[in-house]
């Protein structure tokens, strides 16, 4: 879509240096509303439409860092289909081995991310041992009751708390009037909390879902 049509006003600009989802390459504009421009982010589709003004969440790519493809072939006669296939840059298997689509540079792990969103599953997969299982909550007094939850309850609400403190740290990240000082420190009680939730960890099947927190709270 061009930056201005016949009647729409032209699109925002940004300082480089500036942190905001106009300046990132994964955020592209698509229409106008009363916010003015409004586009959707090519990792978050579930968002919806937003401005360009939005700050950045821990997905920012800034434009123009994506390694180019090299030029095609040129083949004569009749055209052949060309694979949309992944390029992997890197031999090993591993989650942060980079990932070049056009020219879109990101992790397995970013890919896949788009991939649970486009299925619907956006919730990390529970480790296999605990599916189907119960947490019994045994009152110290032999005559109350004991309560039963099932863990993929349990599950549920953890990677809920996990999810709300990523969008903490987004917009902590990202907030105009707070100092680099004043973001670090809150980043540490941040920090904290992951560490206190690291006992969850057994929960969950894939590493890069769990909770890290400081060296000594882990």
């Amino acid at each position: 879509m061009s930056d201005a049509g016949e009647g729409l006003p032209a699109l925002p600009t940004f300082r480089p240096d500036e942190r905001v989802c106009g300046n990132c390459k994964l955020w592209s504009p698509h229409s106008v509303d009363h916010r003015g421009w409004v586009g959707p982010c090519r990792m978050n589709n579930s968002r919806g439409l937003f401005p360009p003004s939005a700050p950045i969440c821990d997905k920012y790519a800034p434009r123009g860092s994506a390694t180019p493809l090299p030029p095609p072939v040129s083949t004569r006669g009749r055209s052949q289909a060309r694979s949309v296939a992944p390029v992997v840059v890197r031999r090993r298997a591993d989650p942060n081995d980079v990932v070049d689509l056009e020219g879109l540079n990101m992790t397995r792990e970013e890919l896949m991310d788009i991939f649970r969103e486009a299925s619907g599953i956006s919730e990390p997969p529970l480790a296999a041992k605990w599916e189907g299982g119960t947490v019994r909550l045994v009152p110290g007094n032999p005559e109350l009751q004991a309560k039963d939850l099932p863990i993929d309850n349990l599950f549920h609400k953890v990677t809920m708390v996990r999810d709300r403190l990523r969008v903490l740290e987004q917009k902590l990240n990202a907030h105009p009037k707070l100092s680099e000082a004043e973001k670090v420190e809150m980043q540490s009680y941040i920090t904290r909390v992951y560490g206190s939730l690291t006992s969850f960890n057994v929960l969950f099947k894939e590493k890069a879902d769990q909770f890290v927190g400081s060296k000594g709270d882990e």
